[in-house]
């Protein structure tokens, strides 16, 4: 058994897949304690009995639809529309559309992808300079990470779920606590945008008549949040059902009315969703495995009361937290960082007094600033390959806006109101 942390290093070194790796840990572990290997079947088949679980692929379908349609267009013609006659209005317009683009996508890679061809050409035409377009589109990517339905928001709350807390952790709570942080990083990146010299020549008054065109093109999107936020807040649905009915909406809205998507499409679309679906259920369910076996071993609170003996303080315990957790956020994909890292920290977390649902924005708000922090964060290559510019540009790019958010992810961080305010206990 000595051999298994070499081992299992040597298998992440080779590029093993994830839940490989996930997987043989869970094995060794339960063998070691004389435990059923059948345990790690259950687990996974223990997915099926989580209802909320159904969100993750019907959102993820909804997301994929609307990356493949024009709607991306329209919600960048309806900002610009509607702000881009505030000072550095075109810049405020990039930030809220990417966030409202991530918040449905999931993934901070689409919208580079998707709104970078729109944004950066607009932004340059619109007289900013060029470090200033990149380092915003870089960083605005993965915005919209603490915004309802992001997956990762959902991905937190299932695991969660899972762990035996005091305090519950319900998805709906998330959803709530993300709105006053995830706006936070909006407004101070909007007031960064504002101060931004540039030719103001361009600047376009508020016209309305625009507007209420542009309302009106993007008439069949608008309804999204309303449907979303408004269902599962109201009390209508329940998380999966919005899912459900976001998929359908989506669905018949892009097939049959706008008729942007051909109905030969969907297979491919389907295949391309699911296999980010699949890939995550299976880490998902070899980590719930994973995570037993801690629990049983005691591993968490060993870990707790190694930490406590060192770090009396729970300030403290939050600054190694923000410096762990944006080491993570570049070397880890937000997914797999969720289930590999959560179970261990989130006991540790809520015995210095953190409450679990604080803790998840804190986890995503530094993830979400991990995805362009250089080195290696994963949105910089993105970028780089995106708009066709060096590495190194990029890292330079990006400062600013890595200080500005890294002033919201303190807030966020040492204030636990600005999240836990509109939860009821």
């Amino acid at each position: 058994m000595s051999l298994a942390a070499p081992l299992l290093l040597l298998l992440a070194i080779l590029r093993t897949p994830l839940f490989v790796v996930i997987a043989l840990s869970a094995m060794i572990g339960f063998y070691s304690q004389e435990v059923d290997l059948s345990v790690i079947s259950i687990e996974i088949y223990r997915l099926a009995e989580m209802p909320v679980l159904i969100a993750i692929p019907l959102f993820t379908f909804a997301g994929y639809l609307l990356g493949e349609s024009n709607a991306s267009t329209r919600l960048v013609n309806l900002t610009n529309c509607l702000l881009g006659w505030l000072p550095g209005g075109l810049a405020i317009v990039a930030i809220f559309a990417c966030a409202l683009f991530t918040a449905f996508t999931g993934a901070s890679g689409i919208t580079i992808v998707a709104l970078g061809g729109l944004l950066y050409p607009a932004l340059k035409q619109a007289g900013y300079l060029e470090n200033f377009n990149l380092g915003l589109l870089t960083s605005s990517g993965s915005l919209g990470l603490l915004f309802a339905p992001s997956l990762p928001l959902i991905l937190y709350g299932v695991v969660a779920q899972q762990m035996d807390l005091d305090q519950a952790v319900s998805i709906t709570d998330l959803f709530l606590a993300g709105i006053f942080p995830g706006l936070l990083m909006l407004v101070l990146l909007s007031g960064y945008s504002m101060l931004q010299p540039r030719d103001r020549s361009q600047q376009r008054p508020f016209d309305l008549a625009s507007a209420l065109a542009a309302i009106s093109e993007a008439k069949w999107e608008i309804p999204l949040p309303i449907i979303v936020l408004g269902g599962i807040y109201g009390g209508y649905f329940a998380v999966s059902e919005a899912a459900a009915v976001t998929a359908i909406y989506v669905l018949i809205v892009e097939v049959f009315i706008i008729r942007e998507i051909r109905i030969s499409q969907l297979p491919d679309i389907v295949r391309d969703s699911m296999m980010l679906v699949g890939g995550i259920l299976i880490i998902v369910g070899v980590s719930l495995a994973s995570t037993n076996y801690m629990i049983d071993a005691e591993i968490p609170t060993r870990l707790f009361e190694f930490i406590r003996q060192h770090v009396d303080e729970k300030l403290t315990f939050l600054i190694l937290l923000n410096l762990f957790l944006l080491v993570l956020g570049m070397m880890l994909d937000i997914f797999s960082a969720i289930v590999i890292i959560v179970p261990i920290i989130l006991p540790i977390a809520v015995g210095y007094g953190i409450h679990p649902v604080h803790l998840g924005i804190i986890f995503l708000a530094n993830m979400q600033l991990g995805y362009f922090t250089p080195p290696v964060g994963m949105n910089l290559f993105i970028a780089s390959y995106r708009f066709e510019k060096p590495i190194m540009t990029l890292y330079l790019a990006t400062i600013p806006f890595f200080v500005v958010l890294l002033v919201a992810v303190l807030v966020i961080t040492y204030w636990p109101m600005l999240s836990l305010a509109l939860i009821s206990e």
